[in-house]
């Protein structure tokens, strides 16, 4: 089955200095029915005003990834990490006992756009730990390319937890093909331009789709599109 959100029917919260579409359970937005997709938790797409960010918050026991679509977001923790995610640059941060961190906009003059996603872990009272890697459009050019992953991927980043996230960069009239293990499931998200899963399920940006029983799933576009996909425990 594929289960496809519209864009606009995503919770959105603008605070000013914050305009936020959460596609889960988060903050202020709770609905019993929408707390979480297996081992997917939370899903916000940010929108940040300049020289403006989140300040040092606690978390734990849970996996956290960040991906910069626009602009560049500062990172600090209380591991002592501190660093620039510029625009394709993908992190990925374990909670586990208990972790502090900020989250700014770099510029002064322009908003940052990113996606901010968390993991339930597959054990909790794991160690902190935090890292972040660019992947080129190149790289993600007509493929699927895993970026974060529980299993074995080579030039992925590390989470702990049975998910593998994928992004890709589909030139006009391309597609990509994923197989899908039994009993597992996909989020797909589209990033930029429009698709169409399984030649029959149109989607446009900001639109997501929950898949579930199917064994095989087709992304095609006809003018070009960037999206995220997640094969989920």
């Amino acid at each position: 089955m594929i289960r496809i959100i519209p864009s606009e029917k995503r919770y959105r919260a603008d605070h000013g200095w914050l305009i936020t579409y959460h596609s889960f359970s988060f903050a202020e937005y709770y609905d019993p029915s929408n707390i979480r997709f297996g081992a997917l938790r939370v899903f916000n797409d940010d929108t940040v005003q300049p020289g403006r960010g989140f300040g040092e918050h606690p978390h734990a026991d849970m996996e956290i990834m960040t991906y910069v679509i626009d602009g560049t977001l500062e990172h600090r923790d209380s591991l002592g990490n501190r660093g620039l995610l510029h625009a394709g640059e993908v992190q990925r941060m374990t909670a586990g006992t208990g972790i502090f961190h900020s989250e700014y906009n770099a510029s002064k003059e322009r908003p940052v756009h990113f996606l901010q996603i968390w993991f339930l872990p597959e054990k909790k009272g794991l160690p902190p730990s935090w890292e972040q890697k660019k992947f080129s459009s190149e790289q993600k050019r007509n493929r699927l390319l895993p970026v974060v992953s529980g299993r074995p991927a080579e030039g992925a980043l590390h989470i702990h937890q049975d998910v593998t996230v994928y992004l890709s960069l589909l030139e006009a009239g391309k597609e990509v093909r994923h197989r899908q293990e039994a009993g597992r499931r996909m989020y797909l998200f589209v990033i930029d331009g429009t698709v169409a899963l399984n030649e029959k399920h149109p989607m446009k940006k900001g639109d997501s789709a929950r898949i579930t029983g199917l064994s095989e799933l087709t992304v095609a576009t006809r003018e070009g599109a960037e999206f995220m996909l997640m094969d989920l425990a």
